[in-house]
């Protein structure tokens, strides 16, 4: 008996969200998906029973928050970690194929999605846990422990059962705006977390016009004639070079998402009815850089909660006081992520330069890698492309109408661009963290709000037409 016998009565009870029997009104879907973010706001403002204070604590996500959406010290203190660290090891043993699944095949896809529900449950257990009593960077109100009489670690475990929540709250809070809604709710989770801070970081009490506002009056003095003014002007208050890179990204991401090959297509049997496959620059999206951001994420999280637990060797990781490496392994394996980590910064130059070498290998390198993955994962695919095309009933004008020679057009194309998109990507969001952003939301984090802001206009468009054209909606399905 193979494991899919075994583990079938469990992964196809695990409880989802029923799909639509029928065409979802696109009213509907947009009250639906707004319905769902301001559960997401509310609960990322619902502070954990237990905690002594909405400040107390610290992130282990850090600097990777933006990325993993959430809010720390909330219900929702996990964000989207635990759904992209499932979705990392599912792509990870569906690439090496030891899962055995075929998702075109109706049973099989039951299985996989019980089986990623199963392991984002887990993920939960995982990433929750250590957060709660390890290291006391959640700590419990002892006060509350008294009043209630069930001792700390009883609050501990009262923390833990919130946390648990919002993590399966927010996997069927994406479940919702995936069948019912617009988009996708982790990228939609991820924008409006980007969003938040972006907004922050121009209008707020510190914020770029704010700064320039006592700039220009005299309250924030900077004389740009001094490498130090300059500095301020640039970096500083200024906010200069990080409102170049911001506009930049948009406009790069924009642009790159508008580059694309154009695969010709006609109708095997209406004659005169043409389309067109594209196949984008960016063709895995940005969504990949997830991944390989959630592994330096985890690759961190695990640095601290070893050091918290047991302390580190010095050359494994030597942490300062705000609870990042200051040298060791751990110090090369994390992302430069703002100008400050390696402007002016008191390791030595040769230092620094092998960890920004390892951070632009890990992202170019894993962003390839991962957006081959998510192809693969996603039926996106030569393969599975060229089967819905011919199933759609088109066809590439000059070829024959089968599935082999269609793949064999789409593989000149689609494995070279997932490639190359992928290394680009990363190669951007590195090139963004160093030169710094508005409200720190750093170079990922803009990348995939740009990217999923721009795909969601598309799929709004595409939806409008479906709404004022109905007969479309049958023709694509």
């Amino acid at each position: 008996m193979g494991w899919k016998e075994t583990a079938e009565p469990v992964l196809t009870r695990m409880p989802s969200v029923r799909r639509p029997e029928g065409h979802v009104p696109f009213r509907r879907k947009l009250g639906w998906t707004a319905g769902v973010l301001v559960l997401y706001f509310f609960l990322t403002n619902v502070t954990l029973y237990g905690l002594p204070s909405a400040q107390a604590g610290s992130d282990l996500f850090g600097q990777f928050r933006t990325i993993l959406a959430g809010a720390t010290g909330s219900i929702l203190q996990l964000g989207i970690g635990p759904i992209v660290t499932a979705s990392i090891v599912l792509q990870l043993l569906g690439g090496a194929n030891l899962l055995g699944l075929d998702t075109s095949d109706p049973r099989d896809q039951i299985l996989y999605q019980g089986l990623q529900k199963f392991l984002v449950i887990v993920m939960i257990c995982i990433t929750g846990l250590p957060m709660v009593f390890a290291g006391n960077f959640l700590p419990a109100s002892e006060q509350l422990a008294a009043s209630l009489g069930i001792g700390v670690f009883g609050v501990k475990w009262l923390m833990f059962a919130q946390i648990f929540v919002g993590g399966v709250l927010i996997l069927f809070m994406d479940e919702v705006i995936s069948k019912w809604g617009v988009g996708s709710g982790i990228g939609l989770f991820i924008v409006a977390g980007v969003s938040q801070s972006l907004v922050g970081g121009f209008i707020g009490a510190e914020g770029f016009f704010a700064s320039w506002f006592g700039i220009l009056t005299g309250a924030i003095e900077v004389s740009p004639l001094t490498s130090a003014g300059l500095q301020t002007l640039l970096l500083g208050a200024g906010d200069l070079i990080p409102l170049f890179t911001t506009v930049l990204i948009f406009v790069v991401v924009v642009y790159a998402e508008s580059v694309r090959v154009e695969i010709p297509l006609s109708h095997a049997r209406v004659k005169g009815a043409r389309g067109r496959f594209p196949v984008k620059l960016i063709y895995a999206s940005v969504l990949p850089m997830i991944l390989v951001r959630a592994v330096q994420a985890n690759i961190q999280f695990l640095g601290r909660i070893l050091n918290s637990q047991f302390g580190l060797p010095a050359w494994a990781g030597v942490y300062g006081s705000n609870g990042q490496p200051v040298s060791g392994l751990f110090y090369y394996f994390a992302p430069i992520y703002t100008p400050q980590d390696w402007i002016g910064v008191s390791q030595a130059t040769w230092q620094v330069a092998l960890r920004i070498g390892v951070d632009l290998t890990f992202m170019v390198i894993g962003g390839a890698i991962f957006a081959i993955f998510w192809v693969e994962t996603a039926d996106m695919g030569p393969e599975a492309t060229a089967k819905q095309i011919q199933d759609s009933g088109m066809q590439i004008p000059g070829f024959r109408q089968n599935p082999g020679v269609i793949e064999k057009v789409l593989e000149r194309y689609i494995p070279q661009v997932t490639v190359i998109g992928g290394a680009l990507v990363g190669l951007l969001a590195v090139g963004a963290n160093m030169l710094g952003t508005i409200g720190a939301v750093g170079g990922t984090g803009l990348l995939l709000t740009v990217s999923i802001t721009y795909k969601l206009y598309e799929e709004i468009a595409e939806e409008q037409l479906m709404e004022m054209h109905p007969m479309m909606r049958q023709m694509f399905g």
